[in-house]
């Protein structure tokens, strides 16, 4: 069986085939890639920088400790030694 090319040896092989006009305009095309990948790594972290400044604001703390007593308290409602002592 013969060896297979990897895509990377493949797309070697065909910019040696393309003419000079269409390797600029491949480069553009890679440069517009570039930059979106850019600004969708600074999007991201600007998102992530919003978020752990959201949970770290003090009524989201209160609402994550109300929410785990409730839970608890629903828990302890449901489970067979909580309905003993309810009774």
């Amino acid at each position: 069986m013969g060896k297979r090319l990897t895509d990377r040896e493949r797309l070697l092989f065909k910019l040696d085939l393309l003419s000079d006009g269409e390797v600029h305009e491949l480069l553009e095309y890679v440069s517009i890639m570039e930059t979106m990948r850019r600004e969708n790594v600074e999007t991201a972290g600007l998102d992530d920088e919003l978020l752990n400044l959201l949970a770290a604001a003090h009524e989201n703390r209160r609402a994550r400790q109300v929410f785990e007593w409730e839970s608890t308290r629903r828990q302890a409602d449901y489970s067979p030694a909580g309905s003993q002592l309810r009774r």
